[in-house]
């Protein structure tokens, strides 16, 4: 498979890269769910200065080398053994699922993270070239006990499609549909029959992007737990960020540095 053997032979990896860590909070639990690995340049700079390095050429052993990179560096700072890592992949750079997956197996097994620990990130933003394929793709990540999750729900047009297709373990809410959601009645509405949906297809709903107390509280009123955004903490580079702490009660209580 020309995918397998570029991996081995082709070419080196010619970007320079490495991870920040945002965490993902449990507010009912209080504590800290996982935290999202997300590509940075070398001197801090953005995903997007990276990204753009990346074309088919390199597609494929790009995705591999991030997944270890953000295993490796997890596995130096994470504790406690239940916290999950949240990996964004490209479905269309994976070529054969259970050949694909033996550089994070093995980055895993290094690092000593069980399999439960880590949740692979897709989007709906992202052509799906091949649905079946990546149907594929998913049903062996769940056979290898991996969590699966379709980020950006709300912001393209398939995302109840993709959710049909794919059934994920989790789906994160896209930010913009988040914005404004404590002063808007239709937001309300739509968010909360997401909830009451993904609650019937037991699927678990993460909000992501907040940043006001008055919208996590708007959120939580409607079913949700796991939440991330600025409001607890920005991503750091190589490290994890202090959090906002929260009281016995469950109410929020900000930090100030």
């Amino acid at each position: 498979m020309a995918g397998c053997k570029d991996c081995k032979d082709g070419a080196p990896l010619l970007i320079a890269f490495s991870m920040a860590f945002h965490p993902i909070v449990d507010v009912i639990e209080n504590k800290i769910w996982g935290y999202e690995s997300l590509v940075r340049g070398l001197d801090g700079q953005g995903a997007l200065h990276v990204l753009g390095q990346v074309d088919e050429t390199n597609r494929y052993k790009f995705d591999q080398a991030c997944r270890v990179r953000a295993i490796e560096l997890a596995g130096r700072l994470f504790s406690a053994p239940d916290t999950k890592l949240s990996i964004n992949f490209m479905p269309n750079a994976v070529y054969e699922p259970a050949a694909c997956i033996r550089a994070t197996l093995e980055a895993a097994h290094r690092v000593g993270f069980s399999h439960d620990q880590l949740v692979f990130e897709f989007t709906e933003n992202e052509r799906m070239i091949d649905v079946p394929h990546v149907q594929r793709i998913i049903a062996e990540y769940r056979r290898q006990g991996f969590l699966t999750a379709l980020d950006d729900f709300g912001a393209g047009y398939a995302g109840l499609n993709l959710l049909a297709s794919f059934q994920p373990d989790l789906i994160k809410l896209d930010m913009e549909l988040i914005r404004s959601v404590s002063t808007s009645t239709s937001r309300q509405i739509i968010i909360a029959s997401i909830v009451a949906m993904a609650k019937q297809l037991g699927v678990t709903v993460l909000a992501e992007g907040i940043e006001t107390v008055s919208e996590l509280d708007t959120l939580r009123a409607a079913g949700i737990r796991l939440f991330q955004g600025y409001l607890f903490a920005k991503p750091t580079f190589e490290s994890l960020p202090p959090i906002a702490n929260f009281d016995a009660d469950g109410a929020l209580s900000l930090r100030v540095a």
